[in-house]
């Protein structure tokens, strides 16, 4: 298939470039939800969608097969919307940071490469992984940052802490516009400069919309996680003993990646009866959390989990069913009262409490929704407007 696009493009022309923390797959996320709404919303715009770089290294190291990036393709699969319009951009990461101290500025070079051959030649930069800060330096385009997780929270080594705060200061003083997700982080990161705060959202009519139970749901009550297993946020000790407490009531069920989990704790999760059924299409998920008997948020307590606005929080409320959150943020301060939040020591209890409480198990009726859960498309205008101001003739960077 020819790369080149169909025809020449307008150099004033609609575009965006967008460096992204997570692939473009199955497994929709807050950047995918946003850019197909802008593409929907606007038939002239095009997208060069970056994706993390594959790791062969890394992957060696961990047993698995190495694999180059995928590098520049169309991407046939959003619905309404012409494959000219959406490029995806998988890299490849040869040699790891300690090795080649200055990889994130091949990286960098390689994307605007990248959009070059897409045809896209004055783009709008929206950055959500703060390893493209090079590209502020590199290009003359007005950029945008994408705060949705406080990296500066989270268990890293000191030297990678130190790349990503210099990363970071480089990203807040030297982008036009700053976007936030959550409360936390509109505090933190807009302590010096200012910031838009536009939170995850759902879709709620599909969320809504009743669908049939997925065959691969276990018979009986079922409590449901859904998203990635990650020791960053996911309490591993915690769901074991909610499994061991649930053992002959219900099943817990897990949908979505496992990642870096050791091959000790699979183990001990089948071990305790723990249903791993890892990702499914985002088109599928709304079946998934419909028919859950409680829905489960085993999540840790600490400064980088206070810093997320977790999408499941909108999805959860959006069907309905009963929640047990640890409290983490969102779930301790919503005040619906399907959820019920209890500290690790309490969470097993709390879920079983729930899923023997006569009626749960009416999954065909999902109760009524707040009118204050916000909608990807309402945050998708939100964000059209941030990339309006960045279009205008002198975009001003902080």
């Amino acid at each position: 298939m020819s790369l080149r696009p169909h025809r020449p493009r307008d150099p004033d022309g609609n575009e965006i470039v967008v460096v992204s923390l997570e692939a473009w797959d199955d497994h929709w996320r807050r950047n995918q939800y946003l850019v197909a709404g802008l593409l929907r919303a606007d038939p002239t715009l095009r997208v060069l969608f970056v994706e993390p770089a594959t790791d062969p290294l890394h992957e060696l190291r961990r047993g698995f097969l190495p694999r180059p990036g995928k590098g520049l393709r169309r991407a046939t699969d959003l619905e309404g919307v012409d494959p000219d319009r959406l490029w995806l951009y998988q890299p490849t990461k040869i040699l790891p940071r300690r090795i080649d101290p200055v990889v994130d500025g091949r990286l960098a070079a390689l994307t605007r490469r990248a959009a070059r051959r897409a045809g896209l030649t004055h783009p709008v930069l929206w950055i959500n992984d703060p390893a493209a800060a090079n590209l502020l330096d590199l290009t003359s385009w007005p950029a945008l940052y994408d705060v949705t997780d406080d990296w500066l929270a989270a268990n890293r080594t000191s030297e990678e802490l130190r790349r990503l705060a210099a990363d970071e200061r480089t990203l807040l003083v030297g982008c036009g516009e700053v976007v936030v997700c959550s409360e936390h982080l509109a505090r933190s990161k807009g302590a010096d400069r200012a910031v838009t705060l536009i939170t995850n959202a759902v879709d709620l009519d599909r969320y809504r919309r009743p669908v049939p139970r997925p065959p691969d749901l276990p018979a009986g009550p079922v409590a449901l996680y859904l998203g990635t297993v990650h020791h960053d946020r996911f309490d591993v000790p915690t769901l074991l003993r909610t499994a061991r407490e649930l053992d002959g009531t219900g099943t817990v069920v897990l949908v979505g990646p496992l990642v870096d989990l050791s091959t000790e704790e699979v183990r001990a999760l089948r071990a305790a009866g723990v249903r791993l059924l890892g990702s499914r299409p985002w088109s599928a998920v709304p079946g998934y959390l419909q028919h859950a008997t409680v829905l489960l948020v085993p999540h840790l307590v600490n400064d980088f989990t206070d810093s997320l606005d977790p999408i499941k929080l909108y999805e959860y409320r959006a069907v309905g069913r009963p929640v047990v959150a640890t409290p983490v943020a969102g779930f301790r301060d919503t005040t619906d009262p399907q959820v019920t939040v209890a500290a690790a020591a309490d969470f097993a209890s709390a879920v079983r409490e729930i899923l023997s409480a006569p009626g749960t198990g009416a999954e065909d009726r999902l109760a009524d929704v707040a009118e204050d859960v916000p909608t990807w498309e309402g945050q998708t205008r939100r964000m059209a407007e941030v990339i309006d101001r960045l279009r205008s003739p002198v975009p001003t960077r902080r």
